[in-house]
């Protein structure tokens, strides 16, 4: 009975550590990321920022924002685990050593006559002819006679001070730390046993499993639908144009489950009406293509739409229904064009090649969402390559301050970048800007992201690339900003959620459309892209032969550039057949629009020569373009296929193209170095 009871007062303690063990180091991993994460997050101070009260940390933001399911069920574990060390230090059963002179109520050494004093007193109140009480005889037996016979009788004396119990040596006794009332096997307490094991052992681990392999079979690790993924490969062509890229991303399956209502009819009529202009309906037909476009599956309409009003700025007229479904769409989105980004990078061709102008398109699509800008606005004017698009992202920049602006000789974006602070102010509030919205400005163009790239390509080893190489590229793009920051959160005043930049990087032959290397890459966590760098340069001196002396020092300097700002890019692709190769290098950025670079590089593939004879040097080194217009030295017939929003009648002719060459023109070398990409004729 009394190895029972023990063992139900160890059940607490059982509980308590199996609670323990994955609970604490999980407390810990949660602090550590919460006190990384708000240390390295930087966003725009401008007033339109702050103004949108996403960043604002008010006592309702802070509860909101901690109020997860897995913050709230790691509270309350922490309450239960406090309950069950409360109760385990002031439970009653608690497990005590044999001590006769406090049972007797006596200090030790205390004399003979005290210690039959005292044991005719607890006689008087405990033995069975005084009390009748079980529990009283139960604590007579097992300890006032057995701690005053441990004092009195010589034997009980000795095996009290040479094993601890008066009965001498004690049996080793093991149990179950369970409560009593599961240990009781008979009657209706063995069903309860029964369950308890059937419940804990079987059912419980059997429904962790069924949800788990539900989710796992319906998401991918980025928590985007399989479905999804599928629509995507299916619907992603080499020629479709950045225009188009819209009618593909919407078709996700994750907007399928937002809810069409019927009281949505009404507010996404009037809707409509406000982004039609954006819609790419064909005006001669115009009856025709409002029919067409509301035959659509009504998720798709709804979600278009709604895109819609957050590319015009027209969310605040949405009704109060349509608001959850719209900051819903938005919450979707970037993890979704991630996802439409690598389906358009994954290798399709022979060659294992992706394609390059939906990719441009898609990395478009996503800057506009962010900095709210229709696409219409990236249509070719003046002498930008981007259109009106990157003015608009700035604070308090509306149409007519940019044709002020224009009339000024400042056509393009660059432009304005490159002017001094004194100029741009003039030229700002001559425009009509006030001097406090022109620092709005200046704090967003600080926050603005300049980019460079080193990029080499070559053949382990070998002085030159051959037909068949596995070549390795390696590249360091470098991030600064004018306020010195390298991670921080774009300016985005529109979009509701954070929103951390990330890049891709692409090295592509815009000849033929084809994407031979991409990755994605991102300036905010240094810590991860210090142990990236490191790695990759480490095992890449290993390869070279290298010692461990050099090997350090490369190491050093790797890690040096990334904490200056630069992040390595590093892989290997396939030599293509022998030919001379003008490649770009693409850095685009999917949240702040005209702040992505392009570099030219010539690669040069000889032909595949006999075992232990190769050719000479046949790597060429990278030109970064900057502007200067250079002659094309091809003759090859070139096409064009950058930021297409209003050239949709290119697509028909591209689908007829036949060969390898398609879908697009080559820029020409005079063209800007910053921008999208996108550069038009």
């Amino acid at each position: 009975m009394a190895a029972s009871e023990e063992n139900s007062a160890l059940f607490p303690i059982f509980i308590l550590t199996i609670m323990a063990l994955p609970l604490v180091p999980y407390t810990v991993m949660k602090l550590c990321h919460a006190a990384t994460k708000k240390s390295k997050i930087t966003h725009c101070q401008c007033s339109e920022c702050l103004r949108s009260g996403k960043y604002r940390r008010s006592i309702f933001k802070r509860i909101s924002t901690f109020s997860t399911c897995s913050n709230l069920t790691l509270v309350l574990l922490w309450i239960v685990m406090i309950f069950l060390v409360y109760y385990i230090k002031n439970m009653s059963g608690e497990i005590q050593v044999f001590e006769p002179f406090s049972i007797l109520g006596l200090e030790p050494g205390a004399s003979d006559s005290e210690i039959k004093k005292a044991y005719r007193r607890l006689s008087i109140q405990y033995h069975p002819d005084k009390n009748p009480d079980p529990e009283a005889h139960n604590y007579f037996v097992e300890y006032i006679s057995k701690a005053y016979q441990a004092l009195t009788d010589p034997i009980s004396k000795e095996n009290f001070e040479k094993y601890g119990h008066p009965d001498g040596k004690q049996g080793f006794q093991m149990g179950i730390a369970l409560p009593q009332f599961l240990l009781d096997i008979d009657g209706a307490s063995g069903g309860i046993l029964l369950l308890w094991i059937v419940g804990v052992c079987i059912l419980l681990p059997l429904v962790i499993a069924v949800i788990y392999l539900s989710r796992s079979s319906k998401y991918t690790g980025n928590y985007v639908m399989h479905h999804t993924l599928s629509n995507y490969y299916r619907l992603m062509k080499p020629s479709l144009a950045p225009s188009k890229v819209m009618e593909v991303f919407i078709k996700a399956a994750e907007f399928m489950e937002i809810p069409v209502r019927r009281t949505d009819e009404e507010p996404l009529q009037k809707l409509f009406l406000l982004v039609r202009s954006e819609l790419n309906l064909d005006l001669k037909n115009i009856k025709q293509e409002q029919a067409k476009f509301w035959k659509q599956h009504p998720p798709f309409v709804k979600t278009e739409l709604l895109i819609q009003a957050q590319l015009t700025r027209e969310s605040d007229s949405l009704s109060p229904a349509l608001v959850g479904d719209f900051r819903r769409v938005l919450e979707l989105t970037p993890r979704l064009l991630e996802e439409l980004m690598k389906m358009a990078v994954i290798p399709r061709t022979a060659q294992g090649h992706g394609w390059l102008r939906p990719a441009i398109g898609v990395v478009e699509l996503s800057q506009c969402i962010i900095q709210a800008v229709p696409l219409s606005a990236k249509k070719t004017t003046g002498g930008s390559s981007e259109g009106i698009a990157p003015f608009l992202q700035l604070p308090h920049i509306s149409e007519s301050v940019i044709k002020r602006i224009a009339r000024k000789k400042v056509r393009t974006f660059q432009e304005l970048r490159d002017m001094s602070l004194e100029d741009r102010a003039e030229l700002l509030q001559a425009a009509g800007l006030s001097s406090t919205e022109v620092q709005d400005i200046e704090r967003v163009l600080e926050m603005m992201p300049s980019l460079s790239i080193d990029i080499t390509c070559e053949t382990e080893g070998e002085e030159g690339i051959q037909e068949g190489d596995v070549v390795t590229i390696q590249a360091w793009v470098t991030l600064k900003r004018d306020n010195g920051l390298v991670g921080a959160l774009p300016h985005a005043p529109r979009y509701p959620f954070h929103k951390e930049e990330s890049f891709w990087f692409l090295l592509a032959d815009p000849n033929s459309n084809d994407v031979w290397f991409s990755q994605k890459l991102s300036f905010m966590d240094e810590a991860a892209a210090v142990s990236a760098a490191s790695k990759a340069i480490e095992e890449t001196m290993e390869g070279l032969g290298a010692d461990a002396k050099e090997k350090s020092k490369a190491v050093r300097e790797a890690v040096e550039k990334v904490r200056s700002g630069s992040r390595l890019v590093m892989g290997k692709f396939l030599a293509p057949v022998e030919g001379n190769y003008n490649l770009m290098c693409y850095c685009l950025c999917d949240s702040w629009i005209g702040c992505d670079k392009k570099v030219n590089s010539k690669v040069k593939v000889l032909k595949r020569t006999r075992a232990g004879t190769r050719g000479g040097a046949a790597l060429e080194e990278s030109i970064v373009e900057d502007g200067i217009e250079e002659e094309e030295e091809s003759d090859e017939e070139e096409y064009d296929y950058e930021s297409e929003y209003s050239e949709d009648e290119a697509d028909e002719q591209d689908s007829k193209k036949k060969g390898k060459t398609a879908n697009g023109t080559v820029p020409k070398k005079g063209s800007s170095s910053e921008g999208s990409g996108t550069d038009e004729d």
